[in-house]
This record gives structure tokens, sequence and C-alpha cells, in this order.
């Protein structure tokens, strides 16, 4: 029985290069196709393919959004995403997610390929030119999990107020106490994540999300 496969990219030439290169394989078959987010979930109450190949950036819902419903409410459904985008920032977040493989667009067809048959076969596959930016994430990753672990949290408190750009009274006025605990706080804080100023510690902030831009 052929492999059932849907598409979701908001680009028809890429939705019709994928269906016809993906059918000169008599074992997949593209069942379905999506031009966006929405209109993928749509068609996901009609349609059961076995794999989604999902495009990030796509109007309306995007790739990860929708990854993160299908986790939710189709978790048979597996989801290869096949993207643009090499920032590793995006492979984290679709990992963290729950993604069963993660390819680049300019990947050949082979490697597509063999990335569907071993999500098929129960196993996550990550495109091998992004492995090693991925495990250099995730050492940093737990090394800042290990940071802010440390942290009280009228610390994290001050940290976040801190990388919003208040200045010290200001921290000071919104939480109720002095300057001076203020400045023992970032003290303390620029010891435990291992910083050596403000502009740092905002960067800390943002790459663990724990302030928005």
């Amino acid at each position: 029985m052929a492999i059932k496969i849907m598409i979701a990219d908001d680009h028809s030439m890429i939705r019709e290069g994928l269906k016809n290169l993906l059918e000169l394989d008599g074992n997949l078959k593209v069942i379905a196709e999506a031009l966006d987010g929405k209109d993928c979930l749509e068609k996901l109450q009609t349609v059961t393919p076995d794999i989604l190949l999902l495009d990030i950036n796509m109007p309306v819902m995007n790739g990860l959004e929708v990854l993160k419903y299908l986790k939710e409410y189709y978790p048979k459904v597996k989801v290869l995403v096949l993207t643009v985008h090499n920032e590793v920032e995006y492979l984290m977040k679709a990992a963290e997610i729950g993604v069963n493989g993660y390819i680049l667009k300019d990947s050949d067809f082979e490697e597509l390929r063999k990335a569907i048959m071993t999500i098929i076969g129960g196993e996550t596959y990550i495109q091998p030119s992004l492995i090693p930016a991925l495990n250099s994430k995730m050492i940093e990753k737990n090394e800042d999990d290990k940071k802010l672990e440390n942290l009280t949290r009228r610390e994290v408190e001050v940290l976040k107020l801190l990388a919003v750009g208040m200045y010290n009274k200001e921290i000071a006025e919104k939480l109720h106490i002095s300057e001076r605990t203020v400045k023992n706080h970032i003290s303390n804080i620029f010891k435990k994540i291992d910083v050596t100023d403000r502009t740092q510690a905002a960067v800390f902030s943002i790459r663990n999300n724990l302030v928005k831009i």
C-alpha cells in the first residue's frame, strides 16, 4: 500500500513540483494539498495522510502553529518540515514541539525519500548537515537551563524588567524595593548567568523566552 502524503505550502509551484516528484515513486501517493495553515487543518478533517510535508512560512497559520495543533489533535499524522530555513532556532522549536523530521527545500529527492521512509519506520529524521548546529544549540540550552534554575523568583522578575530596558530606579518602583536591593539582585544575576552587562543579560532573557521582542 502506498504511503499517503499531504503537502502544505503556500506556493503552488512547489506543491505541484513536489507532487510530481513524489509520485514518480510508486510507493508514495499525494492525497491532498493545502495552501496555508488553516486550509491544512480544514483538510485534515476529511483526509488522513500518513505524513504531512509542512512548510514553516505560511499565511493565516504558520507551520509551527500547525505542528503544535497536530501533535495535540492528530498525533498519528507524522510531520516532516520541509523549509528554506536553515537557522537552528526554527529546528529547535520544531524539535521541542515534537516534529518527526526536518529537511531543507534544497535537498535532493533521495534525501526527501529517505526522510519519509525513516519517519514511516518510526524514527526521527534530521538533515545531517543541520545536526552539528542543533547539538551545539542543545548544549547551550542545557547550560542556560541550569543557569535559570539558580535564579530566585525575585531575580527572574528583576531580569525580565532589566531586559525590557528599565533602569534600576524604575525596577525598584515597580517591585516596591530599594535601588540598593535592585543593584544587589543585578550583581547576583550577572554572576549566575555569566554575563558582564545589561545588554548581555537582555540577550540571555530573549534567548530563553523570558521576554518577547
